[in-house]
């Protein structure tokens, strides 16, 4: 699988997440193909047993919202690759929507990621995370095209989506470093990487932004 053969050295990875930039986006975030890695390998794993279970198979009518009718012919790396491109959503996202995923499943037991459910699942909880994290965010349209769906499937899917989560979406700066932590031990052999605490960035961004437009007002008052 094109994540699990990317080779990601220590240094290029720190390289690469501390030192990178919201306004410098040409070169995709290793925590991408990290997220994919994972993602391709839960899959296996829910493929292996399913082979061996059928009882193991989504049979929740809810879950299957996400089912395609065709499976898509991309890779996991290949879409998020293809919604950094278009999107310039930041690895705080990505992370973001990892928690998500996670979230989902646990609070839905009976549905397995597979093929034919995992694109549609990545696209919305990628939105939905961009929503909550960033500032500024493209119409459902826009994240529509970018995923290969109809704006009113992808409306139908945050929808779906925001009712079986129970609307718990805040992750707290604790809870986001844990899901960074488990990232870095996936990555990890021996130890030594480290994936830069996006959240923290993107909310002292904010904070001086923020602070920048209120200086900017009062100096437009004071004119």
């Amino acid at each position: 699988m094109a994540a699990s053969s990317l080779t990601i050295s220590p240094r290029k990875l720190r390289s690469d997440l501390y030192s990178y930039s919201f306004q410098n986006v040409a070169n995709t975030p290793l925590v991408i193909s990290v997220i994919a890695s994972l993602i391709e390998r839960t899959m296996a794993r829910n493929e292996r047993i399913a082979k061996n279970c059928k009882c193991a198979l989504t049979k929740d009518f809810k879950s299957r919202v996400f089912d395609c009718h065709e499976t898509p012919d991309m890779t996991i790396q290949s879409y998020l690759e293809r919604i950094f491109r278009y999107t310039k959503a930041g690895p705080s996202v990505y992370v973001l929507a990892y928690v998500y995923i996670d979230r989902f499943c646990h609070a839905n037991p009976g549905f397995r990621i597979n093929a034919r459910n995992v694109h549609r699942l990545l696209i919305t909880t990628i939105m939905v995370a961009s929503k909550y994290v960033e500032d500024m965010n493209y119409r459902n349209s826009y994240f529509a095209r970018v995923g290969g769906l109809t704006t009113n499937e992808l409306n139908n899917l945050e929808l779906e989506f925001l009712f079986m989560m129970g609307f718990k979406l805040h992750v707290n700066v604790s809870v986001f470093e844990s899901y960074c932590c488990h990232l870095e031990r996936e990555v990890s052999i021996g130890g030594g990487y480290h994936i830069e605490r996006t959240l923290r960035c993107a909310e002292e961004i904010k904070s001086r932004q923020n602070e920048e437009r209120r200086c900017n007002q009062i100096a437009r008052i004071m004119l």
